[in-house]
């Protein structure tokens, strides 16, 4: 629907016309939703561009873009080209828009969810630190926005291997959202997977199983069992049902996710070839492992 409102704008009021600017970059989120990421990535330099030339690189508008375009470089795993963006849009915003505006702490926790992407994990802490902290003093504890910040802090925790500070976090965060957003919420989901990997990560294996199945359950009902997180809890389970011996049904879901995966994004997507990587590992495994058990019974 947004592609003949751009073409329309474009022809009708100019391709500089500031409305057709917004529905152009808007165009942009679309085709990075629907996985277009090559089109996307064209598109918001675009708009950029033309931003810069006829509104000023200052302008929030422009800054919008510029934050839209470090997502979705991220988003392709070209995390050296995201960073430089994401640091020169959020230091705009910091002496233009003020460093409790809003949209200034939406570019703080996008580069440090960056930074802990890139194994940062002190500057990507540090950083998370001082969000939560402004965005409870200016929204409140329960706002959505702090509850993004006290979840990424927790990750970052784990990663660091720091369990027994992630856990009660990720626990607080997601009866948090459980009670402001409601039980079939997004962001609850999202909350659910990342306490699940924490508890792996500890060896509750019980615990973080039926923690997995219920956030799939609840993302298939939600988004359907081709959407992107519905494959990210599908690999996290397939990981934890390896931890703990149960190889036949982690193959059958990792496949599943490889399968889905190629279907929606293509074969040269970073995910896919992420999957079909955990997928290739986890057949090595499962040979490996028949070897063992059949070298045993000649024994």
């Amino acid at each position: 629907m947004i592609r003949p409102v751009v073409e329309w704008r474009e022809k009708f009021l100019g391709k500089e016309h500031p409305e057709t600017l917004q529905s152009k970059a808007s165009l942009g989120v679309i085709l990075e939703k629907q996985g277009k990421y090559n089109e996307a990535e064209s598109t918001h330099r675009q708009v950029i561009e033309l931003q810069e030339k006829f509104l000023s690189k200052e302008h929030p508008d422009t800054l919008r873009s510029m934050n839209n375009l470090a997502v979705l470089l991220e988003k392709q795993r070209k995390y050296d080209k995201a960073e430089p963006i994401h640091r020169q849009t959020l230091q705009l915003r910091q002496e233009i828009l003020g460093a409790d505006h809003l949209e200034t702490l939406q570019s703080m926790n996008n580069l440090a969810v960056l930074l802990e992407r890139q194994r940062k994990y002190d500057e990507a802490k540090l950083i998370h630190r001082q969000t939560l902290q402004l965005r409870e003093e200016i929204l409140g504890t329960e706002h959505p926005n702090t509850l993004q910040s006290m979840g990424n802090l927790a990750v970052v925790l784990e990663k660091q291997k720091k369990y027994d500070k992630a856990e009660p976090i990720h626990r607080q965060t997601l009866q948090l959202r459980e009670r402001v957003l409601g039980p079939e919420h997004p962001d609850i989901i999202l909350s659910m997977n990342n306490l699940g990997i924490v508890l792996k990560s500890q060896g509750k294996y019980k615990e973080a199983e039926l923690i997995h199945r219920q956030a799939l359950q609840l993302s298939e009902s939600e988004f359907g069992k081709e959407d992107l997180n519905t494959l990210q809890i599908m690999n996290s389970l397939a990981f934890l049902l390896e931890k703990q011996g149960k190889l036949a049904e982690a193959e059958l879901m990792c496949r599943q996710t490889a399968q889905l995966a190629e279907k929606v994004h293509g074969r040269e997507h970073p995910d896919t070839i992420v999957y079909m990587d955990n997928l290739a590992m986890l057949v090595e495994d499962l040979e490996w492992s028949d070897d063992s058990t059949h070298s045993s019974d000649i024994a």
